[in-house]
Order: C-alpha cells, then structure tokens, then sequence
C-alpha cells in the first residue's frame, strides 16, 4: 500500500524530532511505499541536510513554517481562471466574496479560542448547572472551531490568500471583538493589539499547512493511509486528507503535543493572554485531530492519559512502545561486568528539566553514607543558552560541595555540537539524551549523521565527573552505562526515558524520579523515588550501592523486560499489523482510470477471473471489488 508519512520537524531533516524512529519504520516496512510530507521548523535545519532516503520513499515534499515569504512556502494556487484572475495566481488579497468566506470562518474559530481560553467559563453557574454548562460551552466551542478550520481549509484550497488574510487588519479586528465578546475568560479579554498581532502570526504559523499544495491526486490523494508522527500542526494535513479524499488518518505521539505547549507556556516571553489563546487553540486543535483519527498509538500509557484527556476516544487508542535498537548494548547485557561498583551515573542532556542541582545535593548525602563513591555526569548541554549556563551553575555547586575533592571534567574544545549531539566510537551521531530533541519528548530522535567529536575527558580523580560520550573513559554509550554499577535519572520533566532504556537494555540497575513514562518503563525492576527529592535519592543509591546482589537480580530483570517491550522488532511488527488493520476496515475508494486502454498489473483481483466467483446484483451488473490500491494508481502500488 501508499503511505503518506506526515512530520513536523523532523524526518527527512539530518536534525529535530523522530527522525531515526521514522527511518526504521520505513526501512522496516520495505513492502510497503511511502510519500514523505515534511514541515520544516527552521532554516537551520534545512541547511543541515537530509538523511540518506531508501527506496521505498517514492515522493518528498516540504514546506517551511519559519519563513512568511509567499515565493518560498509552496502555497496552493487559487483554483479556475476567476479565481486566479481575482489573486493573480498567488495569496493576494481577496475579492469581496471572499473576503466575506473569510470573515465568517475566522469569526467561528477566534470565538472557539477566545471562548474557552480564560479557563473561567463556568465560574457564573449555578450549583448544580455549572459541570452541563461547562460541558455545553465545550461542546459549542468544539464545533465553531472545526466549522471554522474546515471553513478556512476550503477556502484556502479554492483561492489561496489565507496566509495573508491571517496577517490582515481583518483578522486582528475579529480577534479582538471575540476577546471582548460576553463570556470571554478575564485573562484574554485583557489582551492588547501587541498580543493580538503576536497571536495572529503565531496562528499564521500553525494554520500554515491549509495552504500548501498537497492536496491534489497526485499527492494526499494519492496515498492509501497518511500517518502523522506527532499531533497539532503535523496531522493537519491528515485532517485535510480524509475530508477532501477519505484517506484513513493514523496519530503516533511519543510525547504529546499539546502538553508541551501547556508547558513551554509558563517560560514563554510573551504576555498572558498570547499564551492562553495559544494553549487553547492547541487544545481545540488535538480534541479534532483525536476524533478524527482511525486510531491513535501513544508511545506510552503517560501519553495516552494526556490523549484520552483532550478527547480521544479509548476504543480509538492502542499504546505502541517506540523500538530502540538493543545490539549495541547487547555485548555488555549479556556480559558479567557488574561496573564500577562504587559508582553512580548520569547519562543525558544537560538541561534544567533534569534537575542535576538535586542529584549534586543528593550525591553529597551519599557520600557521607559511602565515602568512596562516585558520581559521572556524561553527556553535553542543551543547545540554547540555557543549557550552558545550566551545565556552568552545575559545575560550580559540585565544586562548592566538594571543595576538597576537586571536580573533574571541562567541556572546552570541540566535544559537544552546538545542538547537544555526542558521537559515539562507531560513528553515530545521538542526542546527549539518548534521543530527543525537547526534554519532555523522549521518543524518536535516536541518532542523527552529522558532527564528528574529538574531546576527552578529564583525568582527574574528583569524585564528580562532567564528561563527554567520545574520549577515551567513555569512547562510545555502552561504555557509559557500563561504568557505573548503578544508573540514575534525576528529571523533574520526562516523557518516555530513552536513558533508563538503555540501561535497562546494559542490564543495570536504576534509579528514578516518578515522572512521566517511568514508572511505566521501570515496570519493578528499578526504584523510584518522588521527584525533587534528594534525601530520598541518595537512599535508594545508598541501598544499592550496599547490595551487589541486588543490583544484579535488578538489572537482570530489567535487561529481560528491556527486550520484550523497547526493541524495534516489536516496533515494527506493531505498525505492520495497524497499517494492515486499517486498510482492511477502509472503506473502498473510488478512483478514474485514464481513459487509454494501457495495461496496468493488478488493476483487477485475480479472483475476478474465476467463473462465478462474485455475487451478481439485482441489476445484473457484478459489484465493484477492486480494492483501493489497485485502482488508477495500480502502477504506484
């Protein structure tokens, strides 16, 4: 069959999100072929390249969201000589007609947003009423926003113009009168015309996929299932799929979009009310995304309550672990090497969500209990500012308590990449986290092909370590978990923990902070402590660290129950069944062959040809079989 293969920052870019996971899904599924729809998040990104493509990706096309240069973002033209007469062919401004379509539809979706943004809706019911209320009000809001998407789409699709429509007075007007409209929330009926323009543009962004143009025959149209690998922005070409040609849409989420922007919205610069309506279009946005689709597969049952939450329905949701491959790690699984009995380590990116202050804190407490230990903090800072001066602040606590000591380790010269990938001895390029890209989406982006590493860490002996994956103490990631008899995860903020993964797959024993996926992933074969909590760390390392034999059932276990869940093959054999389970429940499309008389393989079933095979109607015309990949696109199948 065709998939179309929808990413938003990603594949078939050589940086962002799930870029290996979607690499070994179609690798993995060489029978079948696939179209790649690709939004780029930068310009960056674009610079860096693409990974190596295989064969059966029969089509890429890509679309930038960073950019509001028309000549550059691959619009759709505007359908019929009057229509192109009306916008010279392009996204110019619209003729009254449309200009009214316009205002109609925007007006719909702007109250859907400013209705439910304030998050105080229901605080004028009435005892008793206020839940129906709220859950009318919901309801209401759910059906003006996709009157006004679809609204918006089809008028895309017909004249074009919508990115410039968005950035209109018009659009600002309108957003304005449904901020201040009765029962608007406090927080965006404050809203100012600063706030109105930065949400309109961020809106422009986000509604950037109505106007590409994919929608055609010979693309969305032309595949027999769209897959989108994240939900918001990226399934939005699914959406348009299935309405305008019936293409069944398939949801995988590794780390739910919309929880990130609840959260990226506390930090963010701008004001209150931007962050509330952004949150609140997103929130509109997954509720129809999930309804829409034939079925959604969260990596992990954290995702899936997220999901389930915004409005999935639980009979339309199938949990499938993302597959990590296990045959690196396998030489030190299966081995007897227990690691540095004394020591602890930490692998990942260094970040703020992994909360390092407290394992510092923790760490010392250990050593008061175990004055031999060790701690190896492995891994490079985040690429924004942030990470560096969080990895700055980390090393001077260490060394304030540990004055005596000395604090090993320097990340001068040439180690870390400016995006926080390390290079392992066998040539892979990964993410210092074992994967991702955002600190609460740990799920895809396993391995990258860029950058080379050539630091080595420190050859002091401080009982503190800051180092990098790539030098001679730590030549590649196995070596990293191996050099520690127990691993330990510290974060605050997590979705699915690649790091506990992956010492899970080195046979180690583990401890976590109960965050995120990880009590999902742990599954009893590590402990886990309360978050933010370093009396409780350091105890659970202490006891460890004081029982050899536990360590060992523990990793054991942990090593076993790694390889019946993570692996790839299980990955793979998941979404092999799914595409086969969703085609066989779509309905048939109909689909016009050309009008010559040229042959095309298997344009009818061979069982057509058996003598009295299908049943005959009551008209006495045979009904129509043909299955949907074997229709005027047969030659593609």
């Amino acid at each position: 069959m065709r998939i179309g293969l929808l990413t938003d920052g990603g594949y078939p870019y050589a940086t962002g999100e799930s870029r290996l996971w979607c690499d070994r899904l179609v690798r993995g599924l060489a029978q079948h072929e696939f179209d790649l729809f690709a939004l780029s998040r930068s310009a960056e990104q674009e610079a860096q390249g693409r990974v190596r493509l295989p064969s059966q990706v029969v089509g890429v096309r890509t679309a930038p969201l960073w950019t509001a240069d028309e000549e550059t973002l691959g619009l759709h033209a505007p359908r019929g000589p009057l229509a192109r007469l009306f916008t010279g062919g392009g996204a110019r401004t619209y003729a009254r007609r449309e200009r009214r379509l316009f205002s109609t539809h925007f007006a719909d979706l702007a109250a859907a947003v400013c209705g439910a943004a304030g998050g105080d809706r229901g605080e004028t019911a009435e005892a008793g009423t206020g839940a129906r209320t709220e859950g009318a009000a919901s309801r209401l809001a759910d059906e003006r926003f996709t009157r006004g998407l679809y609204g918006l789409a089809e008028l895309a699709f017909e004249y074009g113009g919508l990115p410039a429509a968005l950035r209109s007075e018009t659009a600002v007007r309108i957003l304005e009168a449904a901020c201040r409209a009765p029962g608007t929330g406090r927080t965006v009926q404050t809203a100012s015309v600063a706030d109105l323009l930065a949400f309109t543009a961020e809106l422009d962004r986000a509604l950037r996929p109505l106007s590409l143009d994919w929608y055609d025959e010979d693309g969305l149209g032309a595949v027999d299932l769209c897959h989108a690998t994240a939900g918001g922005v990226a399934a939005l070409p699914g959406l348009l799929a299935k309405r305008f040609f019936g293409v069944p849409l398939l949801v995988t989420e590794h780390a739910v979009r919309v929880r990130a922007h609840y959260l990226a919205s506390g930090g963010a610069p701008a004001g209150a009310p931007v962050r509330a309506l952004l949150a609140n279009f997103h929130g509109l946005l997954a509720t129809e995304v999930y309804r829409q689709a034939a079925l959604v597969t969260p990596g992990n049952t954290h995702a899936r309550r997220w999901q389930e939450r915004c409005g999935a329905d639980p009979a339309k949701v199938r949990t499938v672990y993302p597959g990590m491959e296990s045959a690196r790690f396998a030489a030190l699984g299966e081995s007897e090497d227990a690691g540095g009995p004394d020591t602890l380590v930490w692998v990942g990116r260094i970040e703020p969500a992994k909360d390092l202050i407290a394992l510092l804190h923790a760490f010392a407490e250990v050593r008061l209990a175990e004055p031999d230990a060790r701690l190896r903090i492995i891994g490079a800072p985040a690429q924004d500012p942030a990470g560096a001066a969080y990895l700055e602040r980390c090393r001077t606590l260490a060394a304030q308590l540990f004055p005596c000591d000395g604090t090993a380790g320097d990340f001068g010269g040439t180690g870390g990449g400016s995006d926080g990938t390390v290079r392992d001895s066998d040539g892979t390029v990964r993410d210092s986290d074992g994967v991702l890209g955002e600190s609460d989406a740990h799920a895809g982006d396993f391995d990258a092909h860029a950058g080379d590493f050539d630091r080595t860490a420190s050859d002091s002996e401080g009982p503190v370590t800051f180092e990098e994956i790539g030098g001679p103490e730590v030549p590649d990631l196995a070596q990293a978990y191996g050099s520690g008899g127990v691993v330990v995860l510290s974060s605050v903020v997590e979705g699915f923990p690649i790091s506990l993964v992956e010492a899970m797959f080195c046979g180690r024993a583990t401890v976590s902070t109960d965050v995120g996926a990880v009590v999902e992933v742990i599954g009893g074969t590590g402990l886990v402590v309360p978050p933010r909590n370093p009396r409780a760390l350091a105890d659970a390392c202490v006891a460890l660290l004081r029982d050899p034999a536990r360590r060992a059932r523990l990793g054991a276990a942990a090593r076993a129950r790694a390889l019946e869940l993570f692996t790839v093959e299980q990955n793979l054999a998941a979404f092999r069944g799914i595409y086969l389970d969703l085609i066989a429940r779509a309905p048939v499309r109909e689909r016009h062959l050309p009008a010559d008389d040229t042959p095309r393989p298997f344009a009818t079933p061979p069982e057509a040809h058996v003598r009295d095979h299908w049943p005959v109607p009551a008209g006495g015309e045979r009904a129509d079989r043909t299955p949907s990949w074997a229709g005027a696109g047969g030659s593609d199948a």
